[in-house]
This record gives C-alpha cells, structure tokens and sequence, in this order.
C-alpha cells in the first residue's frame, strides 16, 4: 500500500527485549548510599537476539516502541565471516496509521503494518535505480500497477497493464506517487501463497507526508543508501522493542 493513507509492512516479530537502562546510585542522601550495581555484560547485538534471522548475512530491523506506534526506527546489519553482527545504519521510520499488528491476524483496510520476518524479492521506483542496486529493479511506468484487489488472480502482484479483474478502484498506480514510490523495496508478506483479505502492497518506501497505510517508509537518502547496500537473500523483521520472542517467517 502507499503512504499515509495507504502503505503496509510485516508480521509478528520476535525481538528479544532491549537491554533496560541501568540507573547509577542516588547522590546527596544523607544516608548511607547502596553500594554500586555491578556492570552489567554488554548485551547481544539486536540480530543475535531474533528467534530467527532466516539464515541471512544482510538484516534490515524496524522496531516500534509498542504495537500502538506509528514512528520508530530503522537499523541494518550485516554478520562477518567469523558470526558477529555489525551495524550498518539506522534511520528514523514510520509505521502503519493503524500500528503494528501479528501478520498472520492482519486484515486488509486497516492500515497496520505487519510483523515479522520478510524477504526482499525485488525493488521498484519511479525513479531510476541507484548506482551499485545489485537486486532486480522495476521502473514504473504510467502502465504500473500493483493489484490489491482480492478478487483478481494478480492479487498481490505487480500488474503491467492491470488486469482485466483488477479493479482499478481496489489496487495502487503506482506512477501516482512518485515521492513515496521513489524507490521502493518489496516485501514477502502474504506474497508467495496470498491469502484473501490479509493485505497486498506491503513495502519499504520514502516518507511520505504522515503514518503509512500498512508500509514501512525511510527518508529518500536512507532508502537510496539501502538500495546500494542490500543484496539478494537479505531479510526485513518488522516488529516492537519488546516483542514475542518467536517471530513469523515468510
């Protein structure tokens, strides 16, 4: 879906909760102060801590501060030969206006973004690609459409020309938002095997002017760095700080 009045993201994540702020001892007490906690062991890169990664060298981890959020952020990561996580990047990101919800329990309409775990099997924009995008790229074209209509065989899919069942009414062209469709990464949510009424159109995409109608956005400089950065096989979880601790792969 597109932006604030219609754009989509992922299903249910499983993020290990964040390490909790560690409050140093009172000062100016008159009484005997508690002694010192002992430090506490740095905790586990944020990747190191998804009940599933799906195997990926290349992660993309968009968190909210709870499943009601409409802002958040946006980190990648990239794990070296010997296993460790490095991060890459982060950025601020936007959610859908209607939160985050389980994408196994979402419902088209809403305007939730979906959590979980999701791959990446394309890129899309109605500009031209970056320089160095290593995964397939798709230029819109005013013929572009992606068909969100559950009716259509094409549900779920890009649509070049729209199919005769896609009803224009139900579905994205996508030529009309150039901002937001600048560049645009595909997510895998409810994509390989759609299932009616879950939602079509899940992406990352530029900011738009508010909350998106189910997507995640970026700024246009960080989805243009992602563009360069990603490579076949990366993967997007999409979930809240303190989520479940399995996540729902697709």
């Amino acid at each position: 879906m597109s932006p604030a009045p219609r754009t989509r993201a992922a299903t249910a994540l499983a993020l290990g909760a964040l390490p909790a702020l560690l409050l140093g001892p009172s000062t100016g007490s008159a009484h005997a102060a508690h002694p010192p906690a002992a430090p506490r062991a740095e905790a586990a890169p944020l990747p190191a801590r998804l009940a599933d990664t799906g195997g990926a060298r290349q992660l993309l981890i968009a968190t909210a501060p709870d499943t009601r959020s409409t802002r958040g952020t946006l980190t990648w990561w990239e794990r070296r030969a010997d296993g460790a996580w490095r991060e890459r990047g982060r950025a601020a990101a936007r959610f859908g206006a209607g939160g985050l919800v389980e994408g196994t329990r979402r419902e088209q309409g809403t305007n939730t973004t979906p959590t979980g775990l999701f791959g990446l099997p394309f890129a899309f924009g109605n500009e031209a690609a970056p320089e160095g995008t290593r995964l397939p790229y798709r230029p819109v074209t005013p013929r572009s459409w992606w068909c969100e209509d559950n009716a259509s065989r094409a549900y779920n899919r890009w649509s070049e020309p729209r199919a005769a069942d896609c009803r224009a009414e139900e579905s994205e062209r996508l030529a009309d938002y150039p901002v937001q469709y600048a560049h645009t990464l595909v997510t895998d949510f409810n994509y390989r095997h759609p299932v009616r009424g879950r939602g079509a159109g899940i992406f990352l995409h530029v900011d738009g002017k508010g909350a998106t109608a189910g997507c995640v956005s970026v700024p246009s400089a960080t989805m243009r760095a992602l563009l360069r950065w990603v490579r076949p096989g990366a993967r997007l979880a999409v979930g809240t700080e303190e989520g479940a601790t399995r996540v729902t792969r697709y």
